[in-house]
């Protein structure tokens, strides 16, 4: 079942990693012509290819850990960081991690 878009004031729970529910969970909480918003959970061992997005982008690591490349930047629980629109990186799952990813856009995106 997709997770429908939050609505201005509405509160999202973004639930803690379970070792019984396994590695699951990503889903988009937001999604407008200038801001996304997106519960991203990066399994151990599991890599998001390099790419960019169009946007600013912050990862505020929720739980775990993750590497981003090429720059090796470690998150642990409770790191945050910023990169320039355009910027290229992946993410490499170190441990079971969630992060909260917000992309934010000059002009509207496509949707």
């Amino acid at each position: 079942m997709a997770l429908q878009h939050a609505k201005p004031g509405e509160v999202v729970h973004l639930p803690s990693l379970a070792p019984e529910r396994g590695a699951t969970g990503t889903a988009a909480l937001v999604k407008s012509d200038r801001f996304e918003a997106i519960h991203l959970v990066v399994p151990a061992g599991s890599t998001i290819p390099p790419h960019h997005v169009a946007g600013y982008l912050t990862l505020h690591c929720l739980e775990g850990r993750v590497t981003l490349g090429p720059s090796d930047i470690e998150l642990g629980a409770g790191d945050w960081v910023y990169l320039e629109r355009g910027d290229p990186h992946s993410v490499q799952g170190v441990e079971d991690a969630r992060l909260l990813l917000t992309i934010l856009f000059d002009t509207p995106a496509a949707q």
